[in-house]
C-alpha cells in the first residue's frame, strides 16, 4: 500500500486526488518495457552462449580427399585447435576476468557501503538526516544486501587465490 507523500494528501479520500498525468503513465510503461527487454536479452544471450559452447564441444568432421590416385581421410574436432584446449591459457584468462569482476564488485560494494552509512547515520554538514529510524525494513534489507556483496568479494578472492595456486603448480 502506498504511503501518502504529504499531510495534505493524507486528508484526501482515495478518489478525490488528482489522477496521474498521462505522461507519467507512459513513462512507467516505457520503463517496464525496457526492463522486460533487458531480461529477455539476458536470457537470449545466456541461451546463445550455451548453444555455442555445446556446438563447439560436439563439432567433429571427417573429410575424404582424393589426390594423386590415393584417398586421404582427415578428421578434425575442437580438440585439434590448441587455443580451445590449453588449460593454462584458459586459467590465465579466467583469473584475469575474475580479477576484473572483483574490482567491479568491490567498487559497487564500497559505494553501497557509503550510502548505507548515510542512511544509518546521516550527514549534518549536508543537512541529511538518518532515515533508518523511519524505514527500518528498508535499512535491514540494504544492510543485508551489503553483507552479501562483501561475502561475494571474499569468495572472489578465494577463487582468484585457488586459480593462481593451480596455475603455479603447472
Amino acid at each position: 500500500m502506498k504511503q501518502p507523500e504529504s499531510p495534505a494528501a493524507a486528508e484526501l479520500a482515495p478518489g478525490d486526488g488528482p489522477s496521474p498525468p498521462r505522461e507519467a503513465s507512459r513513462a512507467r510503461e516505457v520503463k517496464r518495457g525496457i526492463a522486460i527487454l533487458d531480461l529477455f536479452s539476458r536470457f537470449l544471450a545466456a541461451a546463445g552462449t550455451l548453444g555455442s559452447a555445446i556446438a563447439m564441444g560436439t563439432t567433429n568432421e571427417t573429410v575424404t580427399v582424393a589426390a594423386f590416385s590415393q584417398v586421404f581421410q582427415f578428421n578434425t574436432n575442437y580438440k585439434d585447435l590448441p587455443v580451445f584446449t590449453s588449460a593454462k591459457t584458459s586459467r590465465i584468462i579466467l583469473v584475469s576476468l575474475d580479477t576484473v569482476m572483483l574490482s567491479i564488485l568491490t567498487a559497487g560494494a564500497s559505494s553501497a557501503a557509503a550510502m548505507v552509512y548515510l542512511a544509518h547515520k546521516g550527514n549534518s554538514n549536508a543537512n541529511w538526516s538518518a532515515i533508518c529510524q523511519q524505514f527500518t525494513n528498508f535499512c535491514h534489507r540494504i544492510s543485508g544486501s551489503l553483507i552479501g556483496s562483501f561475502v561475494a568479494i571474499i569468495l572472489f578472492i578465494v577463487i582468484i587465490i585457488a586459480s593462481s595456486v593451480a596455475l603455479s603448480r603447472r
